[in-house]
């Protein structure tokens, strides 16, 4: 065990990156760093497999690289698992950048492979030199404490066991080795941001202190623990607290601390929420209506203020909530609708015991008032009803508001509308009292609805 490999197994003993039961996948690029990762984990005795992404998109170079990890693989002994991706289809598919679209194809990849082999962890070759870059890209994008403690040695099962050395250390362990490796065009570039960093900014900065490197990369480790110290403080949410995958984070706890912007950058800057957009909840939670109702937008997530708490939903949820189908039902019945609900319309004679239902998911309406088929569906925006017992519509959203009802469940609100598009019931809130029960009323109309239902 040579000096490089001793520096790198205490880090892994240190950071508890290893499970001397377990098994480990090395994602290799045939690129120096995952050449160096690759033999430094076999020579310390870790079961590790190697995992090679094809992502076409640097012609032959693609080729050679994947031929490369073959014949690396065959020679040391090492099981190699390869994928190929159609990068650029993609990247325009989902509307990313193509450095995006293969970050998300592989860890995908990476993901499914370690649950295929039933591996502990997936390494990836980020060194010191990537943890310098990466706090001075932050640092020029104004990122608060958590994009200035740069790379976790673990996040998840995905771990870093080279951060401890620099790329020059990474260098000089291959030439010991009489070990090659390939050379990918593009980081020789000045293309991205990265690499002007890389090729120009560190090499200025080194010319003010020969130790920059090392400084910065310390500063990113104090900054880490300070990032961990804050989170554990502050509470930071990291599940969501109910089925409906909202994450609920209260208004007294942001605005009772000392700097009410730091502590909501805490609190959501890891769901996409940065700078103006905090600034901006800050200003509207300060304001005469406290905010409440306006919504914000990140990449992933909808953040929404609600009376005493903001709300954050995936943008996900939302574009499937917003994907559902209606639902035609044409006449008294059972029917299975979607997200395991279902609903039940049966019609009997009144008779003299007679009691209306006054329960939120069993409604009784005038069944010679509702004409057939109905339909189910989500409200819609311009939607209007006449609640029971008043003479005017109302519409649903303003009764929605009246309800205290936040956006969130606005957006989720179900409605049950007749053959003319009556909305005859806002589904767990009130009835239409176009259809309500009357002296006169002959026939019953029950409605009962069950989510989630035993089956």
């Amino acid at each position: 065990m040579n000096k490089i490999e001793t520096i790198v197994r205490n880090y892994i003993v240190r950071h508890g990156m290893w499970k001397h039961d377990g098994s480990y996948i090395v994602a290799l690029s045939g690129g120096a760093d995952s050449v160096a990762l690759l033999l430094i984990l076999k020579n310390l005795g870790m079961p590790i497999h190697a995992a090679h992404c094809n992502f076409h998109l640097r012609g032959e170079e693609s080729e050679r690289d994947e031929q490369f990890c073959v014949d690396l693989c065959e020679r040391e002994g090492i099981c190699l698992h390869r994928i190929h991706f159609d990068t650029l289809t993609y990247a325009e598919k989902h509307k990313v950048s193509i450095e995006m679209a293969a970050r998300d194809l592989r860890y995908r990849y990476f993901a499914q492979l370690a649950r295929d082999i039933e591996a502990d962890g997936i390494c990836v070759a980020h060194h010191r030199d990537d943890n310098v870059e990466t706090l001075l890209l932050n640092l020029l994008r104004g990122s608060g404490v958590d994009g200035l403690a740069a790379i976790a040695p673990k996040n998840g099962n995905i771990l870093r066991p080279l951060l401890c050395i620099s790329r020059q250390d990474i260098l000089d362990y291959l030439a010991e080795k009489g070990q090659d490796y390939v050379t990918d065009s593009t980081n020789l570039e000045d293309d991205a941001l990265r690499n002007k960093i890389r090729h120009h900014v560190i090499p200025l900065l080194e010319t003010l202190n020969p130790a920059a490197r090392e400084n910065i990369a310390q500063s990113a480790r104090y900054l880490r623990q300070a990032k961990l110290m804050l989170d554990d403080a502050v509470g930071v949410p990291s599940q969501p607290d109910d089925s409906s995958n909202t994450i609920t984070i209260g208004k007294q706890i942001v605005m009772q601390a000392a700097s009410p912007e730091f502590m909501l950058h805490q609190l959501i800057g890891s769901y996409g929420f940065h700078g103006d957009t905090i600034d901006g909840i800050i200003e509207s939670m300060n304001s005469q209506d406290c905010g409440i109702g306006k919504i914000w937008k990140s990449n992933e997530y909808i953040l929404c203020i609600d009376r005493e708490k903001l709300l954050i939903t995936p943008q996900k949820e939302m574009d499937n909530l917003q994907k559902k189908r209606a639902f035609r039902l044409p006449e008294e019945g059972n029917y299975s609708l979607a997200d395991n609900t279902r609903i039940r319309i049966r019609r009997y004679p009144r008779t003299a015991d007679f009691t209306p239902s006054k329960e939120s998911h069993r409604i009784t309406l005038d069944a010679d008032q509702v004409s057939f088929p109905l339909t189910y569906r989500l409200t819609q925006q311009g939607d209007r009803f006449k609640p029971f017992g008043m003479k005017g519509t109302k519409l649903v959203s303003d009764y929605l508001t009246d309800r205290k009802r936040n956006y969130m469940e606005k957006m989720s609100q179900h409605v049950l509308t007749d053959k003319t598009g009556e909305i005859i019931w806002l589904i767990g809130e009130r009835t239409s009292d176009h259809c309500r029960i009357t002296p006169d009323t002959q026939s019953i109309l029950e409605i009962e609805l069950e989510v989630n239902p035993e089956v």
